[in-house]
């Protein structure tokens, strides 16, 4: 009697003779032919790496066609026409960030790896010993954030994107707004809100007031103090901007978001009762209430106000920013890029935020480079927790030594869709616009006291 054969079954005898067949056949063919099934073992393309690339030399370059000193950091590599640009301006004392970045990070740095950031961040950081303050910081930066450039370039991608991508389709910004008068303020909001900007910062005169309220103070009279030192009326300055506050929302309505800059200079408990009364104009958020030596006052802020407080301009170290966020002591990191060293810690300290519900707002005024402005936006861009950026607007002249620079439009910030952080430098150009030294915060009280930040 025939067995019948069924597809569907087959016996456990049959089946280990297939499988002994197909392991000899297997086996002869690999003896048979070396380079059978090579193609299947050989790495992707994405999978091969790209060959290690070393920096050749750096410099700095030092510019003001704005006015303002600005100091980049041009890195060099080992590979033919790559190179990157990052922003190391710490324009009050410029020519010692110079200093740092020629005399010591050239030589520390040529032959290291360009690919490995963090490893150099890390060993350029502790290389002086002592940690880093404004002038090593902000010579790290210049060097950091021309190595994120340079990552970029090699990757074929715009930095933002070697940080997670975008959130956002662009970078909100707030304005400057400002006047002699609550009436002139009022008027400069409205401008800027028909240009497309809803987040306005709101000033009367300076930081403070000063150059509008108060009168001749005694110590210029008695002659004391420098000829160019400011003066600020505190008493007047802390009268002055809830009546600002409460005109220029009833002149210009619910809608546009206000901000304003204490700037640190009234003492803490001014400065409370002053923010409590201007909870009922609704802020954005009001910056700098303290300044760095006055830390703990914000636990009696928060106690006393639910106003938003952006903090941080003037902290050089990231550590500076850990227990303040820990504690939720301020709403928004308001954090001067290139003085905590660059992109690497910056990210850091954004990450760390999002877990506190703390929000960016990087610092970008115009003694900033167009390096260092397109270095916030593209980290504005990837991160989650973002929460407003400073605008900045490019003179001719800054353009005419900047290519590339962040584009301003209806309130948004946007960066060049190329790779790295999209902005060039002309050093020819660079080269007519030569630095200065002299640079005057001195801000004093009636009888000459200064008055910090």
């Amino acid at each position: 009697m025939k067995r019948s054969f069924s597809p569907h079954k087959t016996s456990r005898r049959d089946a280990m003779k297939m499988i002994a067949a197909g392991s000899a056949a297997g086996l002869i063919g690999f003896t048979e032919n070396p380079l059978s099934g090579v193609e299947s073992r050989v790495k992707p393309s994405y999978a091969t790496g790209m060959a290690p690339v070393k920096i050749r030399s750096l410099k700095a370059i030092a510019t003001a066609p704005a006015g303002s000193n600005l100091v980049v950091v041009k890195v060099e590599t080992t590979e033919p026409g790559l190179y990157g640009l990052g922003c190391a301006t710490f324009t009050q004392r410029a020519e010692a960030v110079v200093t740092a970045i020629n005399s010591y990070l050239n030589d520390f740095c040529t032959g290291k790896d360009v690919d490995r950031i963090e490893d150099l961040w890390q060993s350029a950081y502790v290389s002086s010993y002592w940690r880093n303050g404004p002038v090593l910081n902000n010579a790290l930066s210049g060097v950091d954030e021309a190595l994120w450039d340079i990552k970029g370039k090699r990757a074929g991608m715009p930095v933002y994107q070697l940080l997670g991508g975008k959130a956002r389709f662009a970078v909100p910004c707030y304005t400057h707004a400002g006047g002699r008068t609550p009436e002139e303020v009022a008027a400069s909001v409205q401008k800027f809100m028909e240009a497309g900007f809803r987040h306005i910062r709101i000033q009367m005169g300076g930081y403070g007031g000063v150059g509008t309220i108060g009168s001749q103070p005694d110590f210029k009279e008695a002659g004391f103090g420098g000829q160019n030192d400011g003066f600020m009326d505190q008493r007047g300055y802390l009268r002055s901007v809830p009546g600002m506050f409460e005109h220029v929302r009833k002149t210009c309505g619910e809608d546009v978001e206000l901000l304003h800059d204490i700037h640190e200079r009234v003492e803490p408990m001014d400065a409370i009762n002053m923010i409590k009364q201007l909870e009922q104009y609704s802020p954005f958020f009001i910056e700098d209430p303290f300044s760095p030596e006055n830390m703990e006052w914000f636990k009696q802020l928060r106690i006393s106000t639910s106003v938003p407080i952006a903090m941080g301009e003037l902290f050089n170290n990231i550590n500076e920013f850990k227990m303040p966020m820990v504690n939720q002591w301020f709403d928004f990191i308001r954090v001067h890029v290139s003085q905590v060293g660059g992109i690497t810690p910056a990210m850091k300290i954004a990450r760390l935020g999002e877990w506190f519900n703390i929000r960016t707002a990087w610092h970008g005024p115009g003694d900033v480079s167009p390096v260092g402005h397109a270095a916030n936006c593209h980290m504005d861009l990837a991160v989650w927790n973002f929460g407003i950026q400073e605008a900045v607007s490019f003179s001719e002249k800054l353009q005419s030594v900047f290519s590339g620079c962040p584009v301003m439009e209806k309130g948004y910030m946007s960066v060049n869709e190329v790779p790295g952080l999209g902005v060039d430098i002309n050093e020819k150009e660079a080269a007519k616009y030569p630095i200065g030294t002299r640079s005057n915060w001195l801000i004093r009280k009636r009888d000459g006291t200064v008055i910090r930040p």
